[in-house]
This record gives C-alpha cells, structure tokens and sequence, in this order.
C-alpha cells in the first residue's frame, strides 16, 4: 500500500483553487496536465481542482511503469482510485478527455463510493470500426500502421497524429504543443498506452455506468464523431449528450470558455 506521499510524487499530483466541490482533470493519451492549462483559468475560482499525469506521462515517475499493469486501461483507471483514496477524496467530479471518459468510467464502476459525476470531452469506448452497429473510425489495418509508425519514426509519428487529433483548421501553436508533448513521452510507454487505448473495447461497460454523464462531442472530430457520442447516449444510463459547434477532438483545449460554460451550467444543474 502506496503512503499519500508516494502516490502524489508518482503521478505528479497538483491541486489547484478551493472551492467545494471537487474536479479531478484526467488527460488523455500523449498528454500530461499541462494540456489543462486553458481551461484551468476558468474553473479555479469555483472549485478545487486535483491535476495529475498518468505514470509514464508527464512529470509522473517513469520508475514506477509496468508494462503488466498498463497494458489495459484497468491499469490506469487504478492510478485515478489511488489518488482519490490517498487524498482522501468523494464525491468527485472527473473531467476526462477522450481515453480517460472509459478509464474514468472503469475507476467509477470499480469504485462508486468515490465518485459524483463525469465529463467526458471527447470520449469514445472504442476506436475500432465494429460493423455493423458501431463506427469508431478506425480499421485494425490503420491502428496498425500507426504504432509501425511509432517504431520506425517517433517524430514522423507525432507530427502526422497531433493535426489529425487538434483539427485542421485550429492554432498551429496548439496543433504544436500537441506533437511536442507526444514526442515527450518515452516511446515504449507511448505504445503501451497506444495499444491500451486503441485497440480496446468496452462499450459492453456502458450500460454499467453509475453516475450520471456529461458527454462533449465535436461536430467535426476525426477521432471520436458524433456518431460515438450518440451511441454512448444511447447506451448509457443518465448521460447528457452535448454536440458543440467545433472541431477537433481537445475541446479542453481550443474552446476552453465553452467547455468551462458547459461544466459550470452541469454541476450547477
């Protein structure tokens, strides 16, 4: 059993604001908490904030990745309950982006006593094209060649993910910052969370969901379409499917405002 002091310093955990109510701000694959940083001016007046990196991202502790506990994204949703459990944190608010909605999701249904709510930015429980009731955008063949990718040419990899992930038409500044922080991450824990998050299925979790649900689609997202934010609706028991007018697939990102306007209107509601 991991003290408070061990788990904070294995992933980085930072704690922003006071307010009474509690948002843990889960990232997504390639990321850190660093990529919270537009949408954290909005929030810290109101509430307090709990930031973390997943172990082998960001500023967390490289030493503590396994790849036996992070092949499946069960293993990451273990890092969100440990932190919940060594701050002695309930009723909790997770605000995941793409990937963390289902690991948020997991770490919820394992622990509900832990939990109030989520908000999912851009979730989808599955990439994989499943015809034929459910598209998630990609065929087995396309995951494939992207993790040949990562081995052949790590940069090459980051520089073709990060515009189709931020949106064409979004700040190049982002789109940048974006590839910087894939390129960032040691690439054998990159794959790992690559293969975790790709090549998963748990749209069977879904209906299993105990706490109600804020879902934040894209109109245009080339990775998670509103077709995901319709099926998850639809299979989700108390979930809230909002469709914003926008593009790319880190909304937390390049409409900071409007996804702050969507949380504060949810948890006030």
């Amino acid at each position: 059993m991991l003290t408070k002091e061990q788990v904070v310093a294995r992933n980085n955990v930072t704690i922003v604001g006071s307010g009474e109510k509690t948002l843990m701000l889960a990232h997504g694959f390639g990321c850190d908490q660093q990529m919270w940083r537009h949408l954290i001016p909005h929030l810290k007046e109101r509430y307090t904030l709990v930031l973390f990196d997943y172990v082998g991202s960001g500023q967390s502790q490289i030493s503590a990745f396994s790849e036996s506990r992070y092949r499946a994204l069960e293993g990451y949703a273990k890092d969100v309950t440990e932190i919940c459990q060594a701050l002695n944190l309930t009723q909790v608010h997770l605000i995941g982006h793409s990937v963390s909605g289902t690991i948020g999701l997991l770490a919820s249904i394992a622990h509900p006593e832990l939990f109030a709510s989520q908000v999912m930015i851009c979730p989808s429980p599955c990439f994989l094209n499943m015809p034929p009731d459910y598209y998630g955008g990609f065929e087995c063949a396309d995951i494939e060649e992207l993790l040949g990718l990562m081995d052949r040419n790590y940069i090459g990899w980051a520089n073709y993910l990060a515009p189709l992930v931020m949106g064409l038409e979004n700040s190049e500044l982002l789109t940048s910052e974006l590839s910087d922080s894939f390129c960032s991450t040691d690439p054998v824990v990159a794959k790992a969370f690559a293969k975790a998050t790709f090549f998963s299925d748990y749209r069977h979790l879904l209906p299993q969901a105990k706490h109600e649900a804020l879902l934040l689609q894209s109109q245009q997202d080339s990775l998670a379409s509103p077709d995901v934010g319709h099926y998850m609706h639809a299979h989700m028991p108390g979930s809230t499917l909002r469709l914003l007018a926008s593009e790319g697939h880190c909304l937390h990102m390049t409409h900071p405002e409007l996804v702050a306007q969507e949380i504060n209107t949810w948890l006030r509601d």
